[in-house]
Formats: C-alpha cells, sequence, structure tokens
C-alpha cells in the first residue's frame, strides 16, 4: 500500500470512530431520557443525523448499541475496584477495598450506575462488546471472582467454582442494594429513615463478610 492509500485508509479510519463514539454519546443520550427501551437502530440514527445503513454498519444490533455505550463505564468501574482493593494486606481486606470503591462510584456516577446495572435492556453477544468476558483486567465480576478465589486458595473459605460464584454474587448484591436504594430512593424520602453512608457501609460489608466466612468455611 502506498502512502497515499494508508493516508486515505487511516482517515476513513479516524471518520468510522468518530462516527462511532458520536452514535454512543447519543445512545447514552436516548436513554438518560426514555430508559433502554428508548434505543432503536431509528431513533439513534435519527439523533445521530446518520442513515440506518451507517449504523448498522458500525453495530451489529440494538444490543451492540447498548453494550458498547457501557463498555467505557465499565472499564472505569473495574479500575476503581482494582485501584482500591490493591492497597490491601490481606485477600479479605482487599475484598472490603473494592466493595467500597464499588460503592462509591455507583453513588458518584449514578447515571453510567444505572444503565449498567439498573436497566431492562438486551444483551449483546460476548464478541460484541469491548470488555473481555472472564478477563480479570476489564470485567468487574471476573475480578471479584478472582479476589473469593485468593480466599479460598489460602484456605479461609472453602473451594469449588459453584461456591466462589455463590460468594461473588451474594457480596454483590448487597451492594448492588446498597447502591440502587440510595439511587431511587434519596434523602428526602419519608417513607424510609435517612443513613449516614459511610457507617451504613461499614456495618454492611462486615455483616456481608463475616456471613460469607461462617457461611463458607472451609
Amino acid at each position: 500500500m502506498d502512502k497515499k492509500s494508508s493516508n486515505i485508509q487511516e482517515r476513513k479510519l479516524r471518520e468510522a470512530q468518530a462516527r462511532r463514539e458520536h452514535i454512543i454519546a447519543v445512545v447514552k443520550d436516548l436513554i438518560k431520557k426514555g430508559g433502554a427501551r428508548a434505543v432503536s437502530i431509528r431513533k439513534v440514527a435519527e439523533a445521530a443525523g446518520f442513515s440506518t445503513t451507517v449504523v448498522y454498519a458500525l453495530f451489529r444490533d440494538k444490543a451492540t448499541l447498548i453494550g458498547q455505550a457501557m463498555d467505557k463505564d465499565m472499564l472505569a468501574l473495574l479500575q476503581a475496584m482494582r485501584s482500591a482493593s490493591e492497597a490491601g494486606t490481606s485477600a479479605w481486606e482487599r475484598i472490603a477495598l473494592m466493595g467500597r470503591a464499588y460503592v462509591a462510584y455507583g453513588l458518584r456516577h449514578r447515571d453510567e450506575y444505572a444503565l449498567m446495572f439498573m436497566e431492562q435492556r438486551p444483551h449483546a453477544a460476548i464478541d460484541a462488546v469491548e470488555v473481555e468476558h472472564g478477563n480479570i483486567e476489564q470485567d468487574p465480576y471476573a475480578y471479584a471472582l478472582h479476589l473469593f478465589g485468593e480466599l479460598a486458595r489460602s484456605g479461609q473459605v472453602g473451594e469449588g467454582e459453584a461456591a466462589l460464584h455463590t460468594m461473588t454474587q451474594i457480596f454483590w448484591q448487597a451492594l448492588h442494594g446498597m447502591v440502587s436504594l440510595r439511587i431511587v430512593m434519596d434523602d428526602s424520602d419519608p417513607w424510609t429513615p435517612h443513613m449516614e453512608p459511610g457507617s451504613h457501609l461499614d456495618d454492611l460489608l462486615a455483616v456481608v463478610t463475616e456471613g460469607i466466612r461462617l457461611r463458607f468455611a472451609p
């Protein structure tokens, strides 16, 4: 390929990437306004100023559109979890620090969190998104599972794939419950008393980790 052809190819790639980023921004905006159900290839194309052909050329279907709209947020969440947990000196401490980072991210980035974990939506094929399934450097669930695997390898909880997934999901569900309720029920809600988030999280982590330790003792 000569230099001129190479430059043309690079320009086309840059244009395609710019279109992709613009379309993803449009998808996020549509979801904020009307939820995942407000997203369709036609609506996205109209809002982005492209034909449906252009959108289909970059994204295979609606599920892929939404999945790729979550990629950067999923990677940002994983980075927050990893960075926090790496300061821990034991497996339990790393898990607790990871949990604190998860909650902090969710409460700081409420729209992004709601899109990832609170929207009923079609799920993209594993190979259709940037986040690599099962990669502990990209997939938040895989990273949490990895930390519970550390507990098992150190003999602090029982081993076995099913048990590790159960521990990980119990822990995740507890954190998600706290974040999602604080997103949908703000401090002005008269039906439930306001709880200071710091001490509330301390208690939640203590109860959940101790419960896991007792329930899954080797």
